[in-house]
């Protein structure tokens, strides 16, 4: 069938949106034809949308379906950033993909303060990805025999649950009763892929054999919204999911007098009554300035999956006096980040892994990912530190509008 007689058909609602793809012989040309219909439909042109480089062959039943084209974020770099982390270790040039205005410069100079102070140091402190379940009992004492079935059995249950898999290796199994509905709370090391999809899968394993123990107790989501997954929630923030990671840095007197124009008593200042008390009275699950911004710009950037930032977006930034000036860090507890697999793939988000020098997945399985997450984290601190430096000295309104915002 020729390309004219398919869009033809498509504006005619003969053949649907998502069926192009069954008529072309190629990708590309079902994209170009969804495309024009588009255009013809609402009477516009897409000529931007319909510039790009990525290979749609690729993206096909991966990344994306009904594809017409590619939106553009204007991508910045922060850098150098000295990390000292146990992955990432080295000055480094951060990509960031945004629209806002001011905010590249912002972290930038925060990059700076951090790598003039000595560089930023990470500590991973919890590393799982977490899908949860949940069962619906016949009565909540049915507790009691799933969840010690689950400890005398969990040898067999892991296996299954790893099958088919080089990344993903379950770590535990926790148990969550409210009345007769029981989450399990799968928690795995998914080395450098995000994990999401394949925690998914193994979890749907190690419930089948659960099932086949216990008849009358039935799975009635495969996730029960414990995991928690893109979602604001208090389990995130306290138990973590993905990466859990501090990044920290002691600031002289000398650099915060001098990059950023204040004292250190301001700095704690703004930071209590702003990221403590202000947070609190507003009951949020993020005791900091921006996280979210930082963690944005870098997930765009490389292809991490993008509504995660609510769970990155949530943590704390703390700033402590300081025999020479402050103590300043940011807690992370559920910064979810890959190397591999999802968005990673995609040639403008790999090239700029490569900026990072951590594409693909590491020879020891994990060590990619984590060194992301450290230079994330790191990035988010110099984040946190412009801001609040920007707040105690008054400079805030000032940069906005030398940077059109």
């Amino acid at each position: 069938m020729e390309k004219e007689e398919i869009l033809k058909k498509v504006i005619s609602g003969k053949i649907k949106i998502y069926q192009i793809e069954n008529f072309t012989e190629t990708t590309e040309e079902a994209v170009e034809i969804r495309r024009a219909a588009i255009e013809k439909i609402r009477n516009i042109s897409l000529n931007h949308i319909g510039k790009y480089s990525l290979n749609s062959e690729n993206l096909f039943g991966k990344n994306i379906e009904n594809m017409i084209g590619v939106v553009e974020v204007p991508m910045g770099i922060v850098g150098p950033l000295k990390v000292n982390g146990n992955y990432a270790n080295g000055n480094f040039y951060v990509p960031m993909a945004t629209s806002e205005g001011a905010l590249v410069a912002s972290t930038n100079r925060g990059a700076s303060v951090i790598t003039a102070s000595g560089g930023a140091i990470t500590t991973i402190f919890k590393n799982g990805m977490s899908r949860a379940p949940v069962l619906r009992l016949k009565s909540s004492r049915d507790y009691y025999k799933v969840s010690e079935f689950i400890v005398s059995n969990f040898d067999e249950i892991k296996k299954e649950s790893e099958k088919n898999s080089r990344f993903r290796k379950l770590q535990k199994i926790v148990p969550y009763l409210v009345g007769r509905n029981l989450f399990l709370r799968f928690v795995y090391d998914t080395g450098d892929s995000m994990g999401m999809n394949g925690v998914t899968i193994g979890t749907d394993a190690a419930i089948k054999v659960i099932e086949d123990k216990f008849p009358e107790i039935k799975c009635v989501s495969l996730s029960g919204n414990l995991c928690t997954d893109k979602k604001s929630s208090a389990i995130n923030l306290i138990e973590g999911r993905g990466k859990s990671i501090t990044a920290e840095i002691m600031i002289p007197d000398k650099i915060i007098k001098d990059k950023l124009k204040t004292d250190a008593d301001t700095l704690i200042d703004v930071n209590y009554r702003k990221n403590f008390i202000g947070s609190a009275q507003a009951g949020s699950y993020g005791f900091n300035a921006h996280f979210a911004n930082i963690v944005a710009a870098i997930f765009l950037a490389t292809g991490q999956d993008i509504a995660q930032v609510v769970e990155g977006s949530q943590g704390f930034t703390t700033v402590e006096k300081d025999e020479n000036g402050v103590y300043f860090a940011v807690t992370l507890p559920s910064l979810e980040v890959a190397t591999v697999g999802g968005g990673t793939r995609i040639e403008t988000q790999k090239e700029a892994l490569d900026i990072l020098g951590i594409s693909g997945g590491s020879k020891f399985s994990g060590d990619n990912a984590k060194a992301l997450s450290e230079i994330c984290a790191s990035a988010v601190l110099a984040g946190e530190i412009s801001l609040i430096g920007a707040l105690a000295a008054r400079h805030l309104t000032k940069a906005h509008m030398e940077y059109g915002r």
